[in-house]
């Protein structure tokens, strides 16, 4: 039980900006029955300046990244590690 946190490498502010970053529907799908709908609709307002993506994203989308440790007092603790996204080649995509 003596197991530490790993360290978060980045620590991000949470920002409430005036117009909230489109949030894809996978991350909203992927935190039903997880998180409420009620917290969902606030998180889905706030962004976060995401230092892996080099962009601003959807606080949903941080939540649901495997890079999150931890969000305390406005502030979302980052791993860090890049994202390993796969991207569907043209062969793939005309064979199906």
């Amino acid at each position: 039980m003596s197991e530490n946190p790993p360290d978060a490498k980045f620590i991000v502010q949470v920002l409430n900006p005036e117009k909230a970053p489109p949030t894809p529907k996978q991350y909203v799908q992927d935190l039903k029955g997880v998180v409420s709908g009620k917290q969902v609709a606030r998180m889905k307002k706030e962004a976060v300046d995401c230092p892996v993506l080099q962009e601003k994203v959807s606080f949903v989308q941080c939540f649901a990244c495997p890079n999150f440790l931890r969000r305390v007092k406005g502030q979302v603790g980052c791993r860090g590690l890049p994202l390993n996204i796969p991207v569907a080649s043209k062969e793939a995509i005309l064979d199906s």
